[in-house]
């Protein structure tokens, strides 16, 4: 009997067959509200990674971004450790489902598509955090997305980014969402003012992290 193919790979081929390269996001959130399908990097906890920064960076209610919300686990983890958070999702489904889960959140979820930001977002965050967001979007739209999130950087702050390290995949058999990212990519970051301030690989050389400043 043949496996049948995730959701996110089969709704992401219909939406970037479309030309759409987010779409697929909500529908895969709505699919799995009706338990239909599972979004593979929702765990109900929040990044590791990010825990082990976090207990070292207490905020001080300095305003962090959150990319690509999910669930809330990431804002959460942020907000208890004193940043005053925005956190943001481009699928409506998740951000409703986050703040059901979070009803006394100080969190602010904001429905927003990262390759159109609001404008006032521009400069505004004294940390900005990408965990394998952009990754799930094909090489095309890439650039538009790492210039939005070099973009939200205030001056003075950090913005952290992880991803997929290209290098510890075998690229030729690869079958995404997601799409590792290359280290080329990840110094791409550094622009607009943004400059890289550690870049390494974690987990076994499987991802990148890499810290920036403005």
């Amino acid at each position: 009997m043949t496996t049948p193919e995730p959701a996110d790979r089969t709704l992401s081929r219909a939406s970037l067959a479309d030309g759409d390269p987010t779409r697929w996001f909500d529908q895969l959130y709505t699919a799995a509200e009706q338990g239909d399908a599972v979004v593979p990097w929702t765990r109900g906890e929040p990044n590791a990674d990010l825990v082990a920064w976090a207990g070292a960076h207490p905020g001080d209610g300095r305003r962090a971004l959150v990319v690509g919300s999910a669930h809330g686990d990431d804002p959460e983890l942020l907000a208890g450790a004193g940043w005053a958070v925005t956190a943001f999702d481009v699928a409506p489904t998740a951000v409703t489902a986050a703040r059901a889960r979070f009803p006394e959140s100080t969190v602010d979820y904001v429905v927003a598509d990262l390759l159109k930001p609001p404008g006032e977002w521009r400069h505004a965050f004294d940390l900005v955090v990408e965990i394998i967001n952009i990754q799930a979007m094909p090489r095309d739209f890439r650039t538009t997305a790492i210039a939005s999130v070099a973009g939200f950087l205030a001056p003075g702050g950090t913005l952290l980014v992880s991803e997929v390290a290209e290098e510890s995949t075998d690229v030729a058999t690869w079958q995404g969402p997601p799409w590792p990212f290359s280290r080329a990519e990840i110094e791409l970051v550094a622009q607009d003012g943004v400059t890289v301030t550690s870049l390494e690989t974690i987990r076994d050389g499987s991802r990148y992290w890499a810290t920036f400043t403005r």
